[in-house]
């Protein structure tokens, strides 16, 4: 990929209380995350995961590829219907002893993620952040790639073939 840029997600500034940020989700209003093109350093890790009826989505590869452990404060937003999760020592959330992230109930409604639902989980160690894609933003991503592949290949093209 070389010096190719493409779309991180960088965690937002939040407010210092947590109390704040606990009575944002409580009534449905959860910060935005930015997207900003920087250089792609290392691997995502990418899984599928099923969210059960306690929201808890587990793919231990992307979880354990973060380093994410037992009391780490975590902040979730959102950006559109997916869920952006990093580590924060003011978040609101705990991770808890075993490698799976529990969507709150907001976030789940916000994101029209239910129970049963699968969705994909990419974790990228070099920001720190995982991200829960419904399918429907999975088909979406799809989509939008196929169409592109029919338009001539545009920006999907490699520079090796």
């Amino acid at each position: 990929m070389g010096d190719r840029a493409i779309a991180a997600l960088v965690p937002p500034r939040l407010p210092a209380s947590p109390t704040a940020r606990l009575a944002q989700v409580g009534r449905g209003r959860l910060p935005l995350v930015e997207l900003l093109a920087l250089p792609r350093a290392g691997s995502l890790r990418y899984g599928m995961a099923r969210v059960d009826s306690e929201g808890r989505v587990s793919n231990g590869a992307t979880i354990t590829a973060l380093g994410w452990a037992r009391g780490d404060r975590l902040h979730i937003s959102l950006i559109a219907e997916s869920v952006v999760v990093h580590r924060d020592p003011s978040g609101a959330f705990t991770m808890g002893g075993k490698p799976y992230l529990v969507l709150p109930t907001a976030v789940r409604r916000r994101s029209g993620v239910r129970t049963g639902d699968q969705v994909l989980v990419a974790a990228d160690p070099n920001h720190d952040v995982l991200v829960v894609h419904p399918l429907s933003a999975l088909d979406s991503m799809i989509t939008d790639y196929h169409s592109a592949l029919l338009d001539g290949g545009g920006s999907h093209d490699r520079p090796d073939q």
